[in-house]
């Protein structure tokens, strides 16, 4: 059984998506984004799920 330690998330600046991605710990990431973007936030897509299904997301993500 696979661990569903990863989140998806999407960082937004007002209702505007600047930027998608998974990553294991919202609030480090939070604060990585807000550097480039300091009125962003955090927002999570979803429920916690495995590395696998985190990375098919953020690449049908791209293609978007």
């Amino acid at each position: 059984m696979n661990s569903r330690d990863y989140f998806k998330y999407d960082f937004k600046v007002g209702n505007r998506i600047v930027h998608s991605g998974i990553t294991k710990d919202l609030n480090r990431r939070e604060l990585e984004h807000r550097v480039k973007w300091p009125h962003g936030h955090i927002v999570k897509v979803g429920r916690r799920t495995t590395e696998k299904a985190a990375k098919k997301w953020e690449k049908g993500k791209r293609k978007a």
